[in-house]
């Protein structure tokens, strides 16, 4: 059977969660797709034998010799992939049965797009679907459609998402054969999926999402995005990326997606929601942060 479709997990801790991520590919609605675990963990040796007992052929597994972080393992997943569509499954994530379908379903509807996205469930640590004002607030941000994908393409595209980065990356299923040699910059730690997506589209590039869920994203304390949130890392990271992203869209004439990139508002309500729930969280110190953030880049 040839696949159609690679799953590619970038692990690094957490072999439960890593479990989980595994059977929900097992899960899929269609069994024409192959499973790539690398292993940039350096120390969680039971990865290894847990894939081993599946022994399932469309499973294969690889392992850095030293850590490479984050966003180079990101990197060794896409030119690992055999298949030209391709999902950087996040191993503390989970995919629906559905989404494998979706994004073939989407391919050969689209086949012009170089990237797919879905919406998601949003679920807590132990998997209890849950709320988050974040997420909402994302649903809020997406462009207005009758149709039931979003076409992004061009200005349009980049001002959206400078308004609010709406697309959740680990969705995101990349076809290759577009993609050519365009990889992630491992000079970020937290941007690097919205250099990437605008770097796309900058260069005439068509990403599609579609309005159904079909990934389960998991929020809890020790993910990145947590921890990068706590050290204020995600917003120097977010703040640059505005700003390069402001002075490329001047540079292509898109005004409009300029003016938004440099009004980083979205990054300014976040730091003061974040202040603000620091606040009645009886955090003042770390409410005093984001202020101190906020006011420097007002």
């Amino acid at each position: 059977m040839t696949a159609a479709i690679t799953f590619a997990i970038p692990f690094h801790r957490n072999e439960a969660l890593l479990r989980i991520a595994v059977n929900s590919v097992l899960a899929q609605d269609m069994e024409d797709w192959r499973l790539l675990v690398i292993d940039d963990s350096g120390m969680e040796l039971g990865a290894k034998e847990m894939l081993e007992r599946l022994d399932d052929p469309r499973i294969s597994y690889l392992s850095h010799e030293q850590n490479l972080g984050m966003v180079e393992t990101w990197n060794r997943c896409l030119d690992h992939a055999e298949t030209d569509l391709v999902n950087l499954l996040h191993a503390d994530d989970a995919l629906l049965p559905n989404y494998a379908s979706l994004m073939l379903d989407l391919a050969a509807r689209f086949p012009e797009a170089s990237a797919f996205f879905c919406e998601t469930d949003i679920v807590s640590y132990d998997g209890a679907v849950t709320f988050s004002i974040a997420d909402m607030v994302k649903k809020f941000l997406v462009p207005r459609t009758q149709a039931p994908e979003w076409v992004l393409h061009g200005e349009d595209a980049v001002a959206s998402l400078m308004t609010g980065y709406f697309i959740m990356t680990p969705t995101l299923c990349y076809r290759k054969s577009r993609l050519v040699d365009q990889r992630f910059d491992p000079a970020y730690k937290q941007v690097q999926d919205l250099i990437y997506i605008v770097g796309l589209l900058m260069a005439d590039h068509t990403i599609v999402g579609a309005r159904k869920r079909a990934y389960a994203y998991r929020r809890h304390a020790d993910s990145a995005t947590s921890v990068q949130s706590e050290s204020m890392l995600r917003f120097h990271e977010e703040v640059a990326a505005f700003d390069l992203v402001a002075g490329q869209a001047r540079a292509l004439g898109w005004t409009r997606a300029a003016s938004t990139a440099a009004s980083k508002r979205i990054i300014k309500l976040h730091l003061l929601y974040r202040a603000l729930r620091e606040l009645l969280s009886l955090r003042p110190s770390a409410a005093a942060q984001s202020v101190r953030y906020l006011v420097s880049i007002i």
